[in-house]
């Protein structure tokens, strides 16, 4: 009975690589051309019982370990993934999971390495059911329901613009506050307030806010007590068809959609899409024009997907030093992690070197996808506003070569950085028999 071929083409790049060779080295270690090498590898040429000698005679490794069953531990591998429920409805002849293994070894270790991924979240997640911890994500839930809507709610746009020419500064917002609602609007220290930003206090009939404010966040703040004094029915009407239970949802949301509409009062839409487009979405401009804060005028970028008067697409996002988030709007297609911290290299975390100083940095993710991050602290914390490459044309900000990130350290498989903290979810890490790759974590592919 003839013998099967001996195809060993993982085996034989993973061993090169482990080695710190290229396939020049190794071919000329072994007296045979690089073309010859690359279709070992590709496993477009078996390995035949002179080459097996002669490897395990240069490189002085076990022979056993070379010529063993590589292609049938893959095919037994694939064959025990495939059993997964998952895939119950697809037939898949075990020839043909002995041909994908044996002849597209690089497909089937990608597929293994979705599967022991998928797989892993499947595990946690069940821990997370057993051990009670299922209950409402009301963040989570409040952003899925700004993300659905594009963050852009036409209606309270149009409501605050109806009346931001008859209040265009603190005087006029304050005199409608008292005419209308009988308030009288006063400044007050850290003492009286007890550390809050503004207080309706009720019996008195008189809203304090914290005189520690800038200009920009008095005018919010007070814009922001007219939508709780006059927007609730507007603001129960966006929320009424999203059918919302859990209170604390709820209650997020509605003070979201109150903030919307206090930004909308102090940068109404047309005036602001028009002035983004002139000065080229220059925030820091936008703020001075605006007489708004930096925070403001980017969160107020990424509200500008009215249809038929959509702007560029951003999104946002607010992190303090430890990396926790502190709002998030998603937006522009990018992918956040839902759980574990971002990225290192991204400049939202590299800006409190430089407080108060913008910076302006082209990022590349791991599927070649770039964005343009612009980025600033504020504050102790730290804002990204971003968007698609494809619109840094219509940026004032000027970019240099891009900056390779990850969604996260465990999604993400660039082998080479050094700030990774966590290795990738469905990679091998390599034993580091040969060498030391200087790197936190070596795997599989390197």
């Amino acid at each position: 009975m003839a013998k099967k071929p001996l195809f060993m083409g993982p085996r034989l790049k993973a061993m090169r690589r482990e080695l710190g060779l290229t396939q020049a080295n190794m071919a000329a270690d072994l007296d045979i051309s690089p073309s010859y090498i690359a279709l070992m590898e590709r496993n477009q040429r078996p390995a035949t019982a002179e080459m097996l000698l002669k490897l395990a005679s240069v490189y002085r490794v076990d022979i056993a370990a070379l010529a063993g069953p590589a292609g049938e531990e893959l095919e037994t591998r694939l064959k025990a993934a495939l059993r997964d429920p998952i895939f119950a409805d697809i037939d898949l002849p075990a020839f043909d999971v002995a041909d994908i293994a044996t002849s597209y070894p690089g497909f089937a270790e990608a597929l293994l390495r979705l599967h022991t991924a998928h797989a892993e979240e499947q595990t946690a997640l069940a821990e997370r059911r057993t051990s009670g911890d299922v209950a409402p994500d009301p963040v989570a839930e409040a952003r899925a329901f700004l993300a659905a809507r594009g963050n852009c709610f036409a209606a309270l746009d149009d409501s605050a613009a109806a009346l931001a020419d008859a209040v265009p500064d603190l005087a006029a917002m304050q005199a409608r506050i008292a005419e209308r609602h009988g308030l009288e609007v006063r400044y007050a220290d850290d003492g009286l307030l007890l550390g809050a930003l503004r207080w309706h206090d009720y019996h008195r009939r008189r809203v304090l806010v914290s005189e520690r404010l800038d200009h920009p966040g008095r005018r919010f703040q007070l814009a922001l007590q007219l939508a709780i004094l006059e927007q609730e029915p507007a603001v129960a009407r966006e929320l009424a068809a999203a059918r919302i239970a859990d209170p604390d949802t709820l209650a997020l949301l509605t003070r979201a959609l109150q903030s919307y509409w206090a930004a909308a009062l102090l940068m109404p839409y047309a005036a602001f899409a028009r002035a983004a487009e002139d000065l080229r979405h220059d925030v820091e401009l936008l703020a001075a024009r605006f007489g708004v804060s930096f925070e403001q005028a980017a969160h107020r970028l990424t509200t500008l997907q009215k249809p038929g008067e959509e702007g560029v697409p951003f999104f946002f996002l607010r992190v303090d030093r430890a990396g926790n988030v502190s709002k998030r709007l998603d937006g522009a297609g990018f992918p956040f992690a839902r759980h574990g911290g971002g990225c290192p290299l991204w400049n939202v975390h590299l800006v409190f070197a430089q407080p108060g100083k913008v910076d302006a940095q082209l990022v590349e993710l791991p599927d070649g996808t770039r964005f343009v991050s612009i980025a600033r602290t504020v504050g102790d914390r730290a804002v990204a506003l971003a968007c698609s490459a494809r619109h840094a044309d219509r940026l004032a900000y000027k970019v240099g070569e891009p900056q390779p990130i990850g969604i996260s350290c465990r999604l993400c498989h660039r082998p080479r950085c050094h700030a990774r903290s966590a290795p990738p979810m469905g990679r091998d890490i390599l034993p580091l028999r040969f060498r030391d790759s200087g790197v936190p974590f070596a795997f599989s592919g390197e």
